[in-house]
């Protein structure tokens, strides 16, 4: 469950459909400003009778387990005609560097940098990915892109044509290219020998651990990136459950599970989260942080980045903006028209919201969101 409380109430941004939308190829987000880390918005989405998550999940370019940790009780086959379905498109950026790409395995999502680092202004395109199961983790460090291939046969290797074997399902030496292909359409090849990010010739469920190493994209996201994603761009993969960052004064916590753990009985995000916010905040900072809030978003997991400071009048001030974040690249922004509207009160706020069935976005914020 959701509440929106604190006085700087809520800015909601209302996105009105005009039509049809095609899948975004990725979320295009301006790089904000420094010592800033958080991007994008929540989106809400009311689900029409015929959607499953798997389909609200690739309209909106997000998993399917980001999809379903960031809607706990929302039957992932069946939502339900008129459920109100949370999309997680806030997100921290990781701890890396700034440049290429950073693929955190964690939350199973991608990171580019297009830009220069010197130039004026900078951009970073996020993309939901599969990942390797457990088992055939996709290794960590810092690669590049050696090769980019159009059209990829697939040779698999001794190993996953044993396992192949072993299930009933025995493969062939080479799988040419085409809709039995699973490496999709295109592939940009790893310096570590083996390794590629490619799309996918079964592109729903995408955004779990499926693979055998290896990082799958949607169709239409693998085809933007392959364009845009020069031979020689660093790699930077990390495994990042917690990520802590500051946007306009306000510190957020965004946690993630971490594979096989979580069956066992384990939390290891929970010290982790702690210790990030102890390191990134000033002795009177740390006076403003809700540590109650800390242990919340530790403990129900849901990916979402949540405030866990109360903010000044500086705060309050600052989230009274429309956000602007979002870069003009996005071919879904041409096509919707946004209104703003606030209402707050000393103990909270009334939010109106406008619906429309079956595609009906709102993105908003809500920048004193607490977990309960």
């Amino acid at each position: 469950m959701y509440s929106a409380k604190g006085a700087a109430g809520i800015v909601l941004i209302t996105i009105v459909c005009m039509g049809w939308l095609a899948p975004a190829l990725g979320s295009t987000f301006w790089l904000p400003r420094e010592g800033d880390s958080v991007v994008g918005h929540l989106q809400g989405a009311v689900a029409a009778s015929e959607d499953t998550l798997l389909d609200i999940g690739r309209r909106f370019n997000v998993g399917y387990e980001e999809l379903k940790l960031a809607n706990p009780g929302v039957d992932p086959w069946i939502p339900g005609d008129g459920t109100l379905v949370v999309i997680p498109s806030r997100y921290v950026l990781p701890n890396a560097p700034r440049a290429g790409i950073v693929l955190n395995l964690a939350e199973m999502r991608l990171y580019y940098y297009p830009d220069p680092m010197d130039a004026p202004r900078r951009r970073v395109i996020t993309h939901p990915v599969s990942i390797g199961q457990v088992g055939w983790s996709t290794p960590l460090g810092t690669t590049k892109i050696i090769a980019k291939v159009e059209n990829p046969a697939w040779y698999p290797p001794a190993s996953i044509r044993a396992e192949a074997e072993a299930n009933g399902e025995p493969l062939p030496l080479m799988v040419p290219a085409g809709p039995d292909n699973p490496l999709g359409t295109h592939a940009l090849a790893f310096e570590k020998k083996g390794y590629l990010i490619h799309g996918t010739n079964k592109p729903f469920g995408l955004g779990m651990r499926v693979s055998h190493g290896c990082v799958r994209m949607y169709p239409e996201d693998i085809v933007s990136l392959f364009a845009a994603v020069p031979v020689d761009t660093p790699v930077h993969v990390v495994n990042q459950p917690v990520k802590t960052g500051w946007r306009d004064g306000v510190l957020y916590v965004e946690a993630h599970p971490v594979a096989g753990e979580l069956e066992l009985g384990e939390n290891p995000v929970a010290g982790d989260a702690m210790h990030q916010v102890v390191a990134m905040t000033s002795p009177e900072q740390s006076k403003l942080i809700r540590w109650e809030q800390v242990t919340a978003v530790v403990e129900t997991l849901t990916g979402i980045p949540y405030t866990v400071s109360d903010p000044t009048i500086v705060q309050l001030k600052l989230a009274q903006r429309v956000d602007t974040a979002v870069a003009p690249l996005d071919s879904a922004n041409s096509q919707v028209a946004a209104a703003q509207t606030m209402r707050s009160a000393d103990d909270g706020a009334n939010v109106s919201l406008r619906w429309s069935r079956g595609l009906a976005l709102w993105p908003y914020f809500l920048e004193n969101t607490r977990v309960q």
